[in-house]
């Protein structure tokens, strides 16, 4: 690869408050040296020249594969609904092109292993965006532990709040959201995301037993006047050890509670950290990290140095997408591994499938 900036394509960019729009173009606005936006592929045609107006881009893809089977394109990015990733990601994969996917990587975990070896088969890069693993507060929590803060970890605590599976009602762009087959729900979203940060910090599980429970049937879509059913579960309940053998205990909750809303506490031997954020939501939230040990009777606060912020976006959703941009970056030019990979996606899934698999044999149970 040249050190000429990598030519990135979305398949799913819309101005406005959008995801893509609000994370992926100001993280990449920040490492100008390394990426240049060239183009994009929406729902229509039209849809893509807008986006291409807005956003100032010198192609407007008809359609996706379009995009992918382009030579000015180098990198695809995928940030549309997860039912599509399977087919939008194996298209780039084949037209040899690197990619950037959004969490969950497939609907389901066998899609997500087609995904991963595929991409492996393709020898091309291939990023998963579980973004709180590269969180400067995350990557300071593992340091912190791994050098013996609190000593043995005896187990950690996980309270969190996913926002949109609570309440009563909702709009059109997010209704997908409440029917489970979907695959993007409390625990896909919310949790998983969450758990990538957990894995990278203490380990995997070695056992656990689940709960998911789905307190909220209907919901309301303000701008259609419609009523649909809500078969996502809204509290997922996980509890059992880690590789480590330290307990786990895991509580989501769908909407936001007027208290805690994302308490992550690490208990050890020597010492204590707790990991605190506005939401459940870990890969975009500001976390704010307390500890003590030794003859420390509280809490006091914790931050990674000064140097982990300088140079990035300062809001955490841009400045943790451009840190998974910068790994890419360094993998596409040196043949390095360093980017959340689909391989990394699928041991993710795996738990999330273990956790719907306990959960549906309690229930019937």
């Amino acid at each position: 690869m040249s050190d000429k900036p990598i030519r990135v394509g979305f398949i799913g960019l819309n101005p406005g408050a959008h995801w893509a729009a609000a994370a992926h173009i100001p993280a990449l606005q920040a490492l100008p040296d390394e990426f240049v936006v060239v183009g994009v592929a929406n729902t229509s045609p039209a849809s893509a020249r807008n986006a291409a107006d807005a956003f100032g881009l010198p192609h407007a893809f008809d359609n996706a594969q379009a995009l992918v089977d382009s030579p000015e394109v180098d990198l695809v990015v995928v940030t549309v609904k997860v039912p599509h990733h399977r087919e939008l990601v194996s298209a780039a994969l084949n037209a040899g092109k690197h990619v950037y996917c959004e969490w969950p990587l497939g609907n389901g975990l066998a899609e997500a292993r087609e995904l991963a070896a595929l991409a492996e088969a393709k020898g091309v890069v291939a990023a998963v965006g579980t973004q709180m693993r590269v969180a400067p507060e995350v990557e300071y929590l593992r340091q912190l532990v791994a050098n013996g803060y609190v000593g043995e970890v005896l187990s950690t605590t996980l309270v969190g709040s996913g926002g949109p599976w609570g309440g009563s009602e909702t709009d059109a762009s997010r209704a997908y959201l409440y029917d489970r087959r979907n695959g993007a729900t409390l625990l896909s979203i919310a949790v998983g995301h969450t758990l990538a940060g957990m894995r990278d910090v203490l380990g995997s599980f070695r056992d656990l037993s689940a709960r998911m429970i789905n307190r909220r049937h209907t919901m309301y879509v303000a701008d259609t006047g419609e009523t649909i059913p809500s078969t996502a579960h809204d509290q997922i309940l996980v509890h059992g050890t880690l590789e480590s053998g330290a307990a786990v205990s895991i509580h989501y909750r769908g909407g936001l509670s007027r208290g805690t809303n994302l308490l992550w506490e690490i208990n050890g031997t020597q010492g204590d950290l707790q990991v605190t954020g506005a939401h459940g939501h870990g890969q975009m939230v500001q976390l704010s990290i307390r500890g003590a040990n030794g003859d420390m009777r509280e809490l006091a606060p914790l931050a990674p140095p000064a140097s982990a912020y300088e140079g990035w976006p300062d809001s955490s959703v841009a400045g943790n997408v451009a840190r998974i941009y910068a790994r890419i970056a360094e993998d596409i030019r040196t043949g390095t591994r360093s980017a959340p990979s689909f391989r990394d996606a699928v041991a993710l899934h795996e738990t999330v499938d273990a956790i719907e698999r306990s959960a549906a044999a309690n229930e019937a149970g």
